[in-house]
């Protein structure tokens, strides 16, 4: 593939959008968002005509909670965020699945959705209704969970991309759409809401719902390797827990170098806790020196030339990108001024365009994805952008719904984002011998543009669906949900 080089900062291995390189950074996926209608929650009433007809009751009536009035403090019902600002954190939840915070719950218990921060919630869209004669939950009929299509969009617009540069190599692509920025941003937000919560329960919880798909992935990749001849040495640890690069053979490289973005998301998922607690006693300018890390690696200190050092990089390429997860969901980037937003962004994305250009002859392309300086300040000021604008102005796309195909495809690629990036890979790689085949019939070497990208690209995109379609249930099983073949 045109796009598998050797950049030469520590071992080679997969990075950015699938290029093979020493530094680690690249693109991601992963989390969900959602609103519901709220509704009262107060026992129906007889009308008067009723009420002179009813037989007089022989027992006393069992008293229902009083009617509240709607508390914009009270921002989870059953799970479902609420309130104004849709609370970030909806009827799905992180990495795409039906998640943490969904409405089964860390561990996949239903909640009562009658009380929550601050006061009861009332009942309605998207939540679930405490039976209170029989103790039974139930859901409304009519009740849909209600998604924040933006950040969904934004989720499967980068998958789509990551797909799409795997496949052309084309090196503009991440300054069109800096994927893993925005992805590592969004998994920021869902991670600080998420820490609303005992920090060990929600690490176990991410670390339940990313690693059975990628035992799954892991079982065909590494069984291939050892049937062409690998032999791992103690380094094979890493295919059950990837805290460092999981080892392979140059036959199985293009399909394992993805897994720098599993390595570097579980590292943000360790050190959130304390990266949380440090970042809110000064805001703006811990998040100022969030960039401080890869100018240090950059210009001072290239870091250890082994499994530590190019995690050093990955992290610190994108630790600024995690923190304005963080500052968006405390609502720092809203009280923000326009004008300093802006500014700032404007200032970041062109130092990070000035650089990558700047450096072309040195690293032979100015693909962002070979220059980690350039990456984390073009991802800087482009997710800042994104970050702010969705605050400050309360963009949701909820007109993406009415568009009915749009909309469930949106949906699928949420629900399924940790399979469609682990399997993309071999997607494309058997797209490969299936188009040689292709050449065999007539008809299709007539009538089928087989030399053309464009082919294997949809070739690759029919593979990614039979892999979501037989795969993709283990991400329902790692959130504690009913197997499906869709979502």
């Amino acid at each position: 593939m045109s796009w598998d080089r050797q950049q030469g900062y520590g071992q080679g291995h997969g990075q950015g959008d699938g290029q093979s390189h020493g530094q680690g950074y690249g693109h991601g996926y992963g989390y969900g968002y959602g609103h519901g209608e709220q509704h009262p929650y107060a026992p129906q009433q007889p009308s008067t005509h009723q009420a002179q007809h009813l037989p007089q009751q022989p027992y006393p009536q069992e008293s229902y909670p009083p009617q509240q009035p709607y508390r914009p403090e009270c921002t989870e019902t059953a799970g479902y965020a609420v309130g104004p600002d849709y609370g970030d954190y909806g009827a799905y939840g992180h990495d795409g699945a039906y998640g943490d915070d969904g409405a089964y719950g860390d561990n996949g218990e239903k909640r009562d959705d009658r009380y929550c921060r601050g006061g009861p919630a009332q009942a309605g869209q998207g939540v679930v209704v405490v039976e209170p004669a029989t103790g039974e939950e139930t859901r409304p009929e009519s009740a849909a969970p209600q998604r924040d299509r933006y950040f969904d969009a934004l989720r499967a617009l980068a998958l789509i991309r990551v797909v799409a540069y795997h496949t052309f190599g084309w090196a503009w692509a991440g300054l069109v759409f800096p994927s893993m920025g925005v992805m590592f941003g969004l998994a920021g937000t869902l991670m600080a809401k998420s820490l609303e919560r005992p920090a060990p329960k929600v690490v176990r919880s991410r670390l339940r719902r990313l690693l059975p798909p990628f035992w799954l992935w892991g079982v065909f990749v590494v069984l291939g390797m050892l049937v062409h001849g690998w032999i791992p040495g103690w380094e094979i640890v890493y295919w059950v827990v990837p805290l460092g690069d999981p080892p392979g053979s140059a036959w199985g490289e293009q399909a394992w170098e993805i897994l720098w973005y599993l390595r570097t998301y579980l590292w943000f998922v360790l050190l959130s806790p304390l990266l949380l607690r440090l970042f809110r006693l000064a805001p703006l300018p811990v998040l100022t020196l969030s960039l401080a890390p890869v100018l240090v690696l950059s210009f001072v200190w290239a870091g250890p030339d082994n499994r530590v050092g190019t995690g050093l990089w990955d992290l610190s390429t994108y630790l600024f990108c995690w923190m304005l997860g963080f500052a968006h969901r405390d609502g720092v980037l809203r009280r923000m001024r326009p004008a300093a937003v802006v500014a700032a962004s404007l200032a970041a994305l062109a130092f990070g365009g000035w650089y990558a250009f700047a450096h072309q002859a040195d690293l032979g392309t100015y693909d962002l994805d070979e220059n980690p300086l350039a990456q984390a300040f073009w991802s800087a000021g482009f997710v800042m952008l994104l970050m702010w604008a969705k605050a400050y102005f309360g963009i949701d796309f909820a007109r993406l719904t009415r568009l009915r195909r749009t909309n469930r495809i949106v949906t699928v690629f949420n629900a399924r984002a940790v399979t469609i990036y682990l399997w993309h890979e071999i997607a494309l790689i058997l797209a490969v011998p299936l188009i040689d085949r292709f050449w065999d019939v007539p008809a299709f070497e007539t009538y089928l543009p087989l030399e053309s990208q464009w082919f294997m690209f949809g070739v690759g995109w029919l593979l990614i669906g039979v892999f979501v379609l037989l795969c993709g249930w283990v991400e329902d099983v790692a959130a504690r949900k009913k197997p499906r073949l869709l979502p």
